[in-house]
Parts: structure tokens; sequence; C-alpha cells
């Protein structure tokens, strides 16, 4: 009958339909996942398919990669097959980094398939079903409970002669995760051992360019690396360098030579295998990549913005306190010509060409320096003991020659010709050389996010950047020569010249006075006595100088003028031997604000974010005047202090003033070049808020009070 008949097809559905869910079991709840049994497909005989491991991971628990890390535990497969029937390795997708107080562990989150592969034998009978079985053992893990839990899992896998079927839930996702996972690339990769660190360099097929927003380096060795601390690395133009530190195994009497694991590129991975050996040419050289910058990546903000922002950060750096000596020498040889405007232009235009021609110079230098590897930013000319030190002389000598010691520009017949007196072109320029050198220390407001653009761009446009910003520089004082309008209403010239520029002599001696200061933090306090014995040198090669220019005998003239040329040498030599032999003695700076406050480094500060508490990381320098004047205006009152207190918060200093490739990559990292640099760290463990280069004690303790969520 009919009914007979439909329930007959009814039944031949269900039976059906009951043979397609036997061949996956139901997922095993244990505890805090599901897992299941899964395959890509139908096996055919001496082929292999893929089973997979499907893992249902409850929230806020996680369970563990090849290599768990500091802690933790893989998962254990341990197989039931048929005879002949075999599976390999497990391929792992790359893990996620997940930290535990001051441990970071590697693992999954949420949902995992880890594929296996499966080899099946020539001898399968097709249209047959095996029985596959694995007895499962994870570790699953909160952030202060782990909980070993096991499942017996299973699956009935059919063999087929013809074309195999593809599971329609599960073979799109299998192939997906095996397409998507790391695997051995052809790339190549070497390593060296820098003391507490490791310098791993990789080039090759898709690394070209350095276009990856980030890097990591998974070891399959859990004794290889610390886990926790911070890896960085820098781009080249064939491949990367990364800069790792090193783990217990590399304290043991034979240390690896090998190196294998996963490098995680964002969403790209690959497997490598780097030798000891000499770091890879094209794997370093363009520097790390920008960070974020008020929200948006400093290399992404693009070039006529990055001109604009150059522009402004010039001309705001001439309120930096840095620039004021400079700008009053400047000054006081503007006034000579007040009622000649010609000479005004001409003093203007030559300054401006000094200021941008040595930006050029300095940025070129910054560049080429990346380029060849070495982590400089901003400023890096004063990371040079000698290099301040000699600096240092130049101010004395700019403030005798103000004071009236000796004259620039007096005809001087017995030394082969004279420069342009300091009022003409070249002495003109030779201030926008000086005006440049000592801005250095100073990284005005908008002037950062320019040059964290610059420094992740190619060498014409990074140029570009650095003209724009000596323009802004020189503009002021530029319109100023400009405007002869400005220059009637002054008295005209007389007496009360002279005296104004023996006064500004003494910012001058000021600023070499503040120059002896950094040089004594970065080469000792036993250098300080060459540096003023030189001080002594110099000043009477610059009094002989003088009296020379006052004899009319020539023979005379010569005599004390070329008397002053071995005093010059003397004193810089006095300065190189100093600064080389008290840096070669391993004396380091000591700039700290004075409030308590702990030296930084990123694994000290990995383990304070750890524990909750905001961290202030304060990157600093002592020849950076904006730095010092923060620490003194909003960091070092007692109101602030308690703040600290009140919040549980920690402070802790990154000196720059020595060169520190770490605090280097930081800086970089958060598309910055130079100091000062404030991050802070709230207490919930979300990314650093960037507070602004010109504190108040008010914003220090407003930006720690919602660090702390109080």
């Amino acid at each position: 009958s009919t009914l007979t008949v439909s329930r007959a097809l009814m039944a031949a559905m269900v039976l059906s339909l009951a043979g397609v869910a036997a061949v996956s079991a139901a997922p095993v709840d244990t505890g805090h996942l599901k897992a299941e049994l899964v395959a890509q497909g139908e096996a055919t005989p001496g082929g292999v398919v893929y089973l997979a491991v499907h893992q249902q991971i409850a929230s806020g628990w996680h369970t563990y990669w090849r290599n768990p890390g500091d802690s933790g535990a893989a998962p254990e497969l341990t197989w039931t097959l048929p005879d002949g029937w075999s599976v390999g390795d497990p391929v792992w997708p790359t893990p996620e980094r997940v930290r535990t107080g001051p441990l970071v562990q590697y693992g999954y989150v949420d949902d995992l398939v880890l594929p296996i592969p499966m080899t099946v034998p020539a001898t399968a009978a097709a249209g047959s079903k095996v029985s596959i079985k694995t007895r499962a053992s994870f570790l699953v893990c909160s952030k202060d409970t782990c909980v070993p839990e096991e499942a017996t899992l299973s699956y009935d896998e059919g063999v087929t002669a013809g074309a195999p079927k593809t599971d329609p839930v599960w073979g799109a996702r299998i192939a997906k995760v095996l397409e998507n996972a790391p695997k051995p690339s052809g790339l190549k990769a070497a390593f060296v051992r820098n003391g507490d660190l490791l310098k791993l360099s990789v080039v090759g097929p898709g690394l070209e360019g350095g276009n990856f927003p980030e890097a990591y380096f998974y070891p399959f060795d859990g004794l290889a690396i610390q886990h926790a601390a911070l890896q960085t690395f820098e781009r080249g133009p064939a491949g990367l360098t990364l800069t790792i530190p090193v783990g217990a195994g590399f304290q043991a009497p034979t240390p690896p030579t090998k190196l294998e694991g996963v490098l995680a590129l964002g969403a790209t991975a690959y497997e490598i295998d780097a030798k000891v050996g000499p770091l890879l040419p094209g794997a370093a050289g363009r520097g790390p990549p920008a960070g974020l910058v008020g929200g948006a990546a400093a290399s992404e903000i693009g070039l006529p913005l990055a001109l604009a922002l150059a522009f402004l950060g010039g001309i705001v750096l001439n309120l930096m306190p840095c620039v004021f000596p400079i700008l009053a020498m400047k000054a006081a040889a503007l006034t000579r010509h007040a009622h000649a405007p010609a000479e005004s232009r001409v003093q203007g235009a030559a300054y401006g060409a000094g200021v941008v021609v040595t930006f050029v110079a300095l940025g070129a230098a910054l560049i080429a320096a990346r380029a060849a590897g070495e982590a400089v930013g901003w400023g890096f000319q004063l990371q040079s003991p000698a290099v301040v030190g000699a600096l240092s002389l130049v101010m004395l000598l700019v403030g005798l020659n103000l004071s009236g010691v000796f004259e620039i520009g007096l005809s001087v017949q017995g030394a082969g010709g004279s420069l342009a007196n300091k009022e003409g072109p070249a002495g003109a320029f030779f201030t926008g050389i000086l005006a440049v050198v000592v801005a250095a220390p100073c990284t005005a407001p908008f002037m950062a996010v320019a040059l964290g653009y610059a420094l992740t761009q190619g060498a014409i446009t990074a140029l570009l950047v650095f003209v724009a910003l000596g323009l802004g520089l020189a503009a002021p004082f530029t319109a100023l020569a400009f405007t002869p309008s400005l220059f009637r209403r002054l008295p005209r010239p007389g007496p009360w010249m002279d005296v104004l520029k023996r006064v500004l002599a003494f910012p001058m001696f000021g600023t070499a006075a503040w120059l002896a200061w950094v040089f004594t933090l970065q080469a000792g306090a036993s250098s300080l006595a060459r540096l003023f014995l030189g001080a002594i040198v110099i000043a009477f090669a610059a009094w002989l100088f003088g009296e020379g220019q006052k004899q009319q005998r020539v023979p005379l003239r010569r005599l004390l003028q070329g008397a002053a040329i071995p005093a010059l040498v003397l004193a810089g030599f006095l300065v190189n031997v100093g600064s080389q032999i008290s840096h070669a003695a391993g004396s380091n700076s000591t700039s700290r604000a004075a409030m308590a406050s702990q030296p930084f480094s990123p694994e000290r500060l990995a383990t304070l974010r750890a524990s909750g508490k905001p961290v202030l990381v304060d990157f600093t320098a002592a020849w950076c005047v904006t730095c010092q004047v923060n620490e003194r205006v909003a960091l070092s009152s007692q109101k602030v202090a308690d703040a600290f207190a009140h919040n549980g918060a920690v402070y802790m200093v990154a000196d720059w003033t020595n060169r520190d490739p770490t605090i280097a990559k930081v800086l970089a990292d958060h598309g910055r070049a130079g100091v000062p640099l404030y991050l802070l760290y709230g207490a919930s463990g979300a990314e650093p808020v960037v507070l602004p280069q010109l504190l108040t004690e008010g914003s220090v303790i407003a930006a720690l009070n919602q660090a702390a969520g109080s």
C-alpha cells in the first residue's frame, strides 16, 4: 500500500542518516572544551587524507602549541589504527601569545582545528569503512587555573577507489587551515649571539621591502629564548633581523647551533631553520616599522602632512630653550644692520641656507647610519662624548668672541685671508649651522611625528622632510631679516650695540656649562678635568688670537695668531682622548629625575604590566633640554610623587644620553626618532597613552588618575 511504501522510504532515510552520523561521533565535553575527531573527506588506497582534532575552547581558557612557552603542555594524541594505517605529526597553526602574570605561553583560544595527515595503505578495500580512535589529553588553562582533561575521540573513515568526496562541513575548513599554517619556506636564516641577545636574520621571497606590520619568532625549542621578553626587529631590503633575549638553552656548556621555529609576520607565517653564522646581507638597514602616533601609524600620514608638520615643528623649535642662545647671538649681529635693509636680507638668507644645509646633512648622516644597521635617532651626534665636549668648547669660543676677547673678520693677513666678518654671509651661515647642531637635543611638538615618518621612507622623501624642518627653524629669523620696517624702530647704531653683544655672551657661557654637564654624565667625572683643561687651553688660544689682531707689526701678529693653532689642536685632543678613556671604562649616564624611579627594561616593564600596575616610562636624555625642563617642572614635585603613590604607579626612566639600541627601537616602534617620549601604560593592560611633549604637573596627575581608573 501507499502507507507501507511511505514507511519504507522513511525508514531508509533514517537508516541513511544514521549511517552518516556514525561517521563522526558527537563532540566530547571534557569540562572546559569540546573536542571531536573530523576528516577532510574520503580516503583512497595508497593516498593521504587529513583528519583534524577540533577544539571548542571555553571563554577565558586556552590550550597549547607544540612549544607551550614559559609553562603549560602541548596536547598528546594516542592513536588506535587499523593495520597498515599511520598518522604523521600535527600541522600546527600559528599560535597566539597568552600572557599570565610575568609568563608568556603560546597557545590557542576559542576555536582550533588541528590537522593530522593519515596515510592509507594500498591494500585498503574500496567501499569499506575503518574505525579511527585517539585518546586526547589536553591541558586547559585560564589566568590562574590549569586543568588536565581527556577525551576518547573516534571517526569512521570511508575508503573509495574513485574520486574521493570532500566532507561538506570540514573539507573546506581543514583545507584553509593547511593553507594558512606555517610551512617550510625556503627562506635563508642565520643567527649570532651577542651577550644576552640573539640576532636572527632572515631573507628570501616574500620578505623584500619589509612590508609587514609586525614580526615575532616562535621557537620549537622551549629553552631557546626568553618568551616573556620583548622581541624587536629591523627591516632590510631583502628581509629582517630580530633581536631576541637568549633563554636557558644558551647558558648550557654546549649552546644550540641551530634555531628552528615559526616566523610570524602578521597574517603570514613561515617555518625557518637558522644556523649559526654571520648575519645575512639585506636583512637590516631600514629601521623598525613606525608605531602608532596619535592613533595613526606615522608611516601612513602621507608626505604633504609630514612636510606641514615638519615646517610647524621647525617654527616651534625656535621657542625651545636650546636654541635661545644662538638666536640671541644672531640678533646681536643683525642689529648692526638695522638701518641697512640689503645687508639684513643677505644675513637672513645666509642664515636660512646654513640651517637648511645642516638639517639635510644631519638627516643624510642619520639615514646612512641607520642603513648601516646602527640604532640611532634624532640627536645622535650628541650621544658622542667627543662631539659634546667639542661643542662645549665652541660655545665657549663664541662667548669669548661676543665678550670682545677676539674678533672674527678683522683682516688677518698673516693667516692668509679672513672669514667674512661675523655680520656677513659666512658668519650668518655658520650661525645657522650652530643653531641646528644645538637644536638637536630638542624634539618640538609636530616635529616628532614628522621625523617618525621620515625614517620609515626612502632617502629622497626623508630628506624632503628634513628640508621642511630647516625651513621652519629658519623662517622666523629670515622673515625678520626681510622686514626692514621692524628695524627702523630701533635706535641708530651706537655703543649700546657693543653692550648688548657682551651681555649676550653669557647665554653662550651657560650653554657651554650645560654641555660640560652632559659630557660628564656621558664620559664620567674623571673626564671633566680634561674638558676643563681643554677649555683653559682654548681660552688661551682665543686670547692669543685677539692679541695678534691688535698688533700693527705683521711678524708679531703672525707669531701670536700662529701660536693659537696648536693650542686649538691640543684642546681638541684633550677632549677626544678624555671621552674615549672614560667611555672605555664603562661609565654611564645617571640622568634621573628627583622622584624615585626604576631603570627601563622591556622585561621589567612586562612584569609590572602583568601585575596590573600603571607605569609611566620617561624616554629622556641629559642633552635633551625639553626633557630636563619637564622633569623639573612636572615630574619632580611632591604632588606628582603623591599621585604615583596614590595610584600605585611606577615611574621608569629610559635614559638615552648614550646610545642604547633597545631604547632606540622602542622609540621607533612608536613613530619617534628622538626624545622626549612619555608612555603611560594603564592598569587595564591596554595600549599605552602617549603624553604631550610639554608636560605640566596637572596633566601628569590627571593622566595617572585616568590610567589607574581612579
